[in-house]
């Protein structure tokens, strides 16, 4: 029975493939066809080049200069250590993080399950928060540096920093949490209160597991967004090259760490050996994510 299934399906295939003569026959009757074909194949060639340009050139400008000395816990300008930026990198995403991804999920369950649809509130509510999305990020490092550093008095901390970048990412991870609820079918929904269960057990066991993947994706977003920000942290953080004793120190990221060098013009090599760790950090970040999500989402299948 298997055997008489598995060679149907054989057979639908072949019928559904076409040769090559076949498809140029169905070019030239549709030219626009083949142009269209042409460009999207050059797009994705000029992509794919232009992600590998990048990645070998940052490798091959930043591996040479990943010395013992770039992993030192204390910033001297003879070692010029990025191990306190790193650290700081990680206290800032975790801090961010911390603030935004609940609320961004919670405003996203609220504007998907709890409101009433066509309600102004939620559409003023999204437009909004795509409004918010477009706003540059020295915008939000003047506001952060107004508000925290200035009015509250906190001067330059990483508490400032890590409230402005949640401020920041909290419009995109919203967003997207928003769309990923609404890609889960209502049949779902249906279901479960078909079986008893309430609104509340169906919103955080069915619909919120199904929509792991794209809640991620725009964790991701967010925590690349954060990872290479620089404008907002100036303004907010500061650029001590060390490691603060609380939350109410300053301290610089890994990518203020890299601009600084640059900037400087002193220390090149070890920016583009800075840029290294900022490249491998981002994707093992993915990796985790992705294999987090497909966890998560063969435990909801």
């Amino acid at each position: 029975m298997e055997a008489a299934m598995e060679k149907k399906n054989m057979e639908i295939q072949a019928i559904n493939r076409q040769t090559l003569g076949q498809r140029l026959k169905s070019y030239r009757r549709s030219p626009l066809s083949l142009m269209l074909l042409i460009l999207v194949s050059v797009s994705a060639l000029l992509t794919v080049m232009t992600l590998l340009f990048l990645i070998a050139y940052i490798l091959i400008k930043g591996i040479p200069y990943l010395t013992p000395s770039l992993f030192v816990w204390e910033y001297t300008t003879e070692n010029v250590s990025l191990m306190p930026a790193l650290v700081n990198t990680v206290i800032m995403t975790g801090l961010s993080l911390l603030i935004a991804v609940p609320l961004g999920i919670f405003a996203a369950i609220y504007l998907v399950e709890y409101a009433k649809r066509g309600n102004r509130l939620v559409s003023i509510v999204r437009i909004t928060a795509e409004t918010l999305t477009g706003i540059p990020s020295i915008v939000y490092g003047l506001f952060g540096f107004l508000l925290f550093a200035v009015a509250l008095g906190w001067s330059y901390t990483i508490l400032g920093g890590a409230m402005t970048l949640a401020i920041m990412i909290l419009p995109t991870i919203m967003r997207t949490t928003e769309e990923a609820l609404k890609a889960v079918p209502d049949s779902y929904r249906e279901g479960s209160f078909g079986l008893g269960a309430g609104r509340l057990r169906t919103v955080f066991q069915v619909v919120l597991p199904s929509a792991v993947p794209g809640i991620l994706a725009g964790i991701i977003l967010a925590v690349g967004r954060i990872v290479g920000e620089t404008a907002a942290l100036m303004y907010t953080a500061g650029t001590v090259a060390g490691i603060p004793s609380n939350l109410f120190g300053s301290g610089r990221t890994l990518a203020v760490h890299m601009y600084v060098l640059t900037n400087e013009g002193l220390y090149t090599n070890q920016s583009y050996a800075t840029a290294v760790v900022l490249l491998v950090i981002v994707v093992c970040i993915n990796a985790v994510s992705g294999f987090i999500a497909k966890k998560v989402s063969g435990k909801a299948a």
